[in-house]
C-alpha cells in the first residue's frame, strides 16, 4: 500500500479522507476516530493496510477490508480544491458552525461536512419531508410550512428532491428565508439535476451539505444514510405525503431513534399518497399536525420553545408546574376541549387529582372551563 500523497497528520485532511474511505454511516470508523482521532485512526489505517501491523480482532479486519481499496490514488486534496472552487467549505465537528444536533449521533456523526452556502442551520430547524411523487394537496402543504416556518425565523431542513422536498424550499425562499438541503451524493453533483437551479438558490440562502465529497455519486445507500443527517438536524421531523413504503418514513424513523417529534400532515383517507402520514401517526405514534403552528408547536417539545432570535424565549407551556399538573395541562387537547373523564384517561390519572389540578390551573390562568369541559387558555 503506498504512502499518502497528502499530509495526513493534518487533522483537517485526516477528517477529510476519513469521509471518503468509510461508507457512512459506519460506526466502526465513527468508534475508531472518535477515540483515537482522525490522524491517528487513518494512521492506523495505513499501517495495518500495508501490512506493517495487525488489525487484531475478526471485526476489525472485515473494517479494514472495507477501508483498504479506498486507500489507493486517495488524495483528498482533489476534493477539497473541487470544493473550493465552487465557493465551498469543510466544517468539522467542533467547529464554529458545526451543528451540534448532529453529535446526537455518536459513533454515527459524519467525519466532516462538504458545505455551499453559509450556515447549515441557525438556532432552529425544522426537517420537512415527503413523497417525490406528491400530489397538489402535498406540494401546497409543504410549500405552506415551509414559508410559515421561515417566517417564523426557522431554518427548513429537507434533502432537495422532487415533490415534497422541493416544495418547502420554494416556501421558504419565497419569504427570503433560510433552507437547507441535504444531500446523497457530492455538492458538485446538484441532484436531481432538475432541480439544479432550485439547489442553487437554496445555496444562496442558507445551505447546501452532504457527508460525502465532491464526485460522489448519489446511490440508494447514500439516500438512506442522510436520511438520519436530515432527521438530527431538525429538532423536528414532518411528513408532508408519504405512501405505504416511502423512503421519508425512514427519515421519521431515524428522528423517533433519535428522541426527537415527529408530525404527519393528514391526507385523504382514499390516497394513497398520504398512507404513510397515516401508518405514522396510527402505528408509531406521530403527532397529527395541519398547520405552521402546531409544527411550531411540535419542535418545542424537543427543547427550547421556537421564537425570533432577536426575543428572549418564554415560559414552556408546562414550566413551573408540579408533576401532576404538568400531566393534566399536557393532556387537554391543543384544539378544543375535553371532559375530565377525557383527561383523565390521557394523563393516566384519578379523575379526582385531574379536577383539582384543572381547579388550580384555572386560577394560574393556564386552563379554562368551557362548559362541562376544559381547555388550554386561548
Amino acid at each position: 500500500m503506498p504512502d499518502l500523497p497528502f499530509d495526513a497528520t493534518d487533522p483537517r485532511l485526516a477528517a477529510a479522507a476519513w469521509s471518503r474511505i468509510a461508507e457512512p454511516p459506519d460506526a466502526a470508523a465513527g468508534a475508531l476516530v472518535e477515540n483515537l482521532g482522525a490522524v491517528e485512526a487513518l494512521g492506523w489505517l495505513t499501517s495495518v493496510a500495508g501490512g506493517r501491523a495487525s488489525a487484531g480482532a475478526q471485526d476489525w479486519e472485515r473494517a479494514v477490508a472495507g477501508w483498504a481499496p479506498r486507500l489507493e490514488n486517495l488524495d483528498i486534496r482533489r476534493e477539497l480544491d473541487t470544493l473550493h472552487r465552487l465557493g465551498g467549505h469543510l466544517l468539522l465537528p467542533g467547529d464554529p458552525g458545526w451543528p451540534a444536533a448532529l453529535d446526537d449521533l455518536g459513533v454515527e456523526r459524519p467525519h466532516a461536512l462538504w458545505v455551499r452556502g453559509g450556515a447549515v442551520t441557525g438556532t432552529r430547524a425544522v426537517a420537512v419531508v415527503g413523497a417525490r411523487a406528491a400530489t397538489t394537496y402535498g406540494q401546497t402543504m409543504a410549500a405552506e410550512l415551509g414559508t410559515g416556518l421561515a417566517e417564523a425565523g426557522v431554518t427548513v431542513v429537507s434533502g432537495g428532491a422532487y415533490g415534497i422536498d422541493a416544495a418547502a424550499h420554494r416556501g421558504a425562499l419565497t419569504v427570503d428565508g433560510v433552507t437547507t438541503a441535504v444531500l446523497a451524493g457530492g455538492v458538485d453533483r446538484l441532484y436531481p439535476v432538475g432541480n439544479t437551479r432550485l439547489l442553487n438558490a437554496v445555496a444562496a440562502s442558507g445551505a447546501v451539505v452532504s457527508e460525502v465529497p465532491p464526485g460522489s455519486v448519489p446511490s440508494r445507500n447514500r439516500f438512506l444514510a442522510r436520511n438520519r443527517l436530515i432527521a438530527a438536524l431538525g429538532a423536528a421531523t414532518v411528513v408532508v405525503e408519504a405512501a405505504w413504503r416511502s423512503g421519508a418514513l425512514s427519515t421519521a424513523a431515524r428522528a423517533a431513534d433519535l428522541s426527537r417529534p415527529v408530525g404527519a400532515v393528514p391526507g385523504p383517507v382514499t390516497s394513497m399518497a398520504s398512507a404513510g402520514c397515516h401508518r405514522l401517526m396510527r402505528e408509531q405514534g406521530a403527532v397529527c399536525v395541519t398547520d405552521v403552528a402546531e409544527v411550531l408547536e411540535l419542535a418545542g417539545a424537543a427543547g427550547e420553545h421556537l421564537t425570533t432570535p432577536d426575543r428572549p424565549a418564554p415560559p414552556g407551556l408546562l414550566d413551573g408546574l408540579d408533576p401532576v399538573a404538568r400531566r393534566v395541562l399536557d393532556a387537554l387537547p391543543a384544539r378544543g376541549s375535553a371532559p375530565v373523564a377525557n383527561v383523565a384517561r390521557a394523563a393516566g390519572l384519578p379523575p379526582a387529582e385531574v379536577r383539582a389540578a384543572l381547579g388550580n390551573l384555572e386560577l394560574e390562568g393556564r386552563a379554562r372551563r368551557t362548559g362541562s369541559a376544559w381547555a388550554r387558555p386561548r
